[in-house]
């Protein structure tokens, strides 16, 4: 996504959770599979939250809020929000912490590396992925990238901000394509129980801790990783065509070669420049020499892109 203009968007598709009180850091380590106790300040992380079967039922980057670092402040998609927060809240029992979805706004602001951002927006410079910074305007956390060229950030913010560099529908989707770029995986509703950890490349972006203790799911999680048995991951793919992406989340792929059955899901979908980008949950054996096609045997060609890291780094089993 090279020579991306600058722009600054709405992200109505996010909202934002918080947790308080004195024992907020306890309960969402027992509950998360991110080391929460051991977050340090000034850094986000990608964190899930699973049944007891391993399935997530959403992923989060979170992050001690900067204010009040008791705190803790989470992205999560809008469409699962307030379930599960109050899906989390039912496990509180006799401990010092809340949940709540704050009524604040969050903001993509997408910028050139070494660029001068043009309007009233002015996040913090040259930050490495992962880092949150607050100023007056709310709190910034820098989103990864597969071009490291550009600087993402979230913005998290309670401030009335106009919309920069062209349609907000438009800019979100561009957004929402360079995270898919990033291999950043959202849990939507549509995909809620579907996928472990391991198959959205959770513990390839340090959304995994297998040290730090208990949490619903930990054994199943934990038993793939240490078998090495981790056989479907998620890959990158764009297909050559402006499919609506509203409700691509959850629908199955086809391998052109073996049409009888689904071979993969599809995690997330952006359409972005007449081209639908896709996270894919695929067989690791069948990357490389499956052709695989978007609804049916017969649907539109998905290329499979490089991610920025690697997911061939578990054995097939």
């Amino acid at each position: 996504m090279n020579n991306s203009p600058a722009f600054a968007t709405p992200l109505a598709d996010l909202s934002v959770l918080r947790a308080t009180g004195a024992d907020a850091a306890d309960f969402l380590h027992g509950q998360l599979t991110q080391d929460i106790a051991g977050l340090p300040s000034g850094q986000a992380r990608l964190a899930g939250y699973c049944t007891p079967k391993g399935r997530l039922l959403g992923t989060v980057v979170i992050w001690r809020d900067p204010a009040n670092p008791a705190d803790f402040v989470a992205l999560i998609k809008a469409d699962i929000a307030e379930t599960l927060a109050k899906r989390l809240s039912m496990f509180i029992l006799r401990a010092k912490a809340k949940l709540t979805v704050e009524p604040l706004a969050v903001w993509g602001v997408q910028l050139q590396a070494g660029e001068t951002p043009a309007g009233p927006l002015a996040p913090p410079a040259g930050a490495a992925p992962w880092s949150v910074v607050r100023t007056d305007q709310g709190t910034w956390v820098s989103a990864p990238r597969a071009d490291t060229g550009l600087q993402r950030w979230w913005l998290v913010t309670g401030q009335e901000i106009p919309a920069q560099g062209g349609q907000a529908s438009e800019l979100q989707a561009a957004w929402q394509a360079a995270d898919i770029a990033a291999g950043l995986p959202w849990t939507q509703a549509a995909t809620q129980d579907v996928f472990i950890p391991q198959t959205l490349n959770l513990d390839l972006i340090e959304g995994v801790n297998f040290t730090k203790g208990c949490y619903p799911g930990q054994e199943v999680v934990a038993r793939s990783h240490y078998r090495g048995t981790i056989k479907r991951r998620m890959a990158y793919g764009v297909a050559d065509s402006a499919e609506s992406a509203a409700s691509l989340a959850g629908s199955d792929i086809f391998d052109a070669a073996r049409p009888e059955s689904p071979s993969g899901r599809v995690v997330n979908a952006a359409t972005h420049d007449g081209r639908t980008h896709l996270l894919l949950e695929v067989h690791l054996a069948d990357l490389g020499t499956a052709e695989y096609r978007l609804g049916s045997v017969d649907g539109p060609h998905i290329g499979i892109q490089p991610l920025p890291y690697s997911i061939d780094t578990v054995e097939a089993g």
